[in-house]
């Protein structure tokens, strides 16, 4: 274990500011909106805001309050913060982040979530937190071989937590790292002692279901036509061709932001911009993350490692079951809704669902509150089976 503390040097800043100042910007014909891709006038107000009024240092010093670390895994660098619960007895948890995410998308709930006295909670709910990169996702940079899929990643979580000293421990995620998460109960089941999730995919395994649903889940399942028809093009040139769009997205910062910002306006709780569901702020700071550590074509392997696996909602695809206890959260705006009988089906260990009316895709930055009281509720019977590590303790 390295200790790691963020430091971007200023000529990357100086960089950063001087290509936003010289984008070439491309003609806009057809009038704006974002039917056709982020919005010219959006986005050139977002990119100034970005090189003047954004603090990066305000956002590294926010971060570098934390402790932070690297390990080798498996040959690849993990960057993970551990922040460990001033109760003695909390119950560890992994947080696992998606794409375009980071683990900057967790600091709303770091606080509540570790130290709930301090935050109107109960101190009996608190968590030790360690919360990794993805492997060539930000700090975890750079892979130095394909082959990192999910399955990959939960195995160098599982060997994280156990180098960290966790005999017992729990998981948490959306996105890929909701994915990642149910891998880690398949992987570590004698350690592991529940999953939630912000997101689920499922489906039917034949046509015949979908004609017994009702109303609200042919609702949610007409999303994935939708998806597949209008919102689908980024994962298929990131499953396809993810070093081509890299060389793009690597050389210019208005790309980069364009690529994410597009997924915080389509994923999320807003109507017309992404501020009214994210903080503008955090949302830079995930954006910065993949430029200072040009992970844009790192990150975006990992839908070529697992490109089999991504329409597993359509008929006849089939997740692998889960053997450790599994809560979902479903949060109302997100591009995909779980249908709760073919959850039911996929994952008979199922012991919480919960809907919402607010929030998307990124929970932890939109609804804070409802995402840890949601864990929280969740989590407390798994608190008896957790004992607690003294070499986590001294560790870190």
């Amino acid at each position: 274990m390295r200790p790691f503390r963020i430091e971007i040097p200023q000529r990357d800043l100086d960089d950063l500011h001087r290509r936003i100042a010289a984008t070439r910007w491309p003609a806009e014909p057809y009038g704006g909106g974002w039917a056709r891709g982020v919005p010219g006038a959006y986005l050139r107000e977002l990119a100034d805001y970005w090189r003047t009024g954004f603090d990066w240092r305000a956002a590294e010093e926010q971060l570098n309050q934390y402790p932070q670390f690297t390990t080798t895994i498996d040959g690849a660098t993990v960057h993970f913060l551990h922040v460990r619960s001033p109760e003695p007895d909390a119950l560890p948890m992994v947080l696992t982040h998606g794409w375009p995410g980071s683990v900057a998308e967790f600091l709303k709930v770091i606080g509540p979530l570790t130290d709930p006295r301090s935050h109107g909670g109960d101190p009996t709910d608190a968590f030790h937190l360690v919360i990794p990169s993805l492997p060539g996702y930000g700090f975890s940079s750079p892979l130095p071989e394909t082959g990192w899929d999910i399955l990959r990643i939960a195995r160098a979580w599982a060997e994280l937590m156990r180098r960290l000293g966790y005999d017992r421990y729990v998981a948490q995620g959306g996105d890929f790292g909701s994915a990642v998460s149910l891998d880690l109960g398949e992987v570590d089941p004698e350690h592991v002692l529940g999953v939630h999730v912000n997101m689920l995919l499922t489906g039917p395994s034949d046509p015949s279901e979908l004609a017994e649903l009702d109303e609200a889940d042919q609702a949610r399942m007409d999303l994935v036509p939708r998806f597949n028809a209008d919102l689908v093009g980024y994962m298929k040139v990131q499953a396809t061709r993810p070093q081509t769009v890299a060389y793009a997205l690597t050389d210019s910062p208005v790309g980069q932001l364009a690529w994410i910002v597009e997924k915080y306006r389509e994923w999320t709780d807003c109507v017309d911009v992404p501020e009214q569901a994210v903080d503008r702020d955090q949302m830079l700071t995930t954006v910065s993350i993949y430029w200072f550590t040009a992970t844009a074509g790192s990150s975006a392997q990992l839908y070529r490692e697992v490109v089999a696996l991504l329409p597993c909602t359509v008929v006849g695809a089939r997740p692998r079951p889960n053997p450790v206890p599994l809560a979902v959260a479903a949060f109302g705006h997100d591009m995909f809704l779980p249908v709760r009988r073919f959850a039911d089906r996929d994952f008979p260990n199922i012991q919480q669902w919960t809907e919402y009316d607010r929030a998307g895709h990124f929970p932890a930055m939109e609804q804070p509150e409802l995402l840890v009281a949601d864990i929280r509720r969740f989590f407390r019977g798994s608190r008896a089976g957790a004992g607690r590590s003294l070499d986590a303790v001294g560790r870190s």
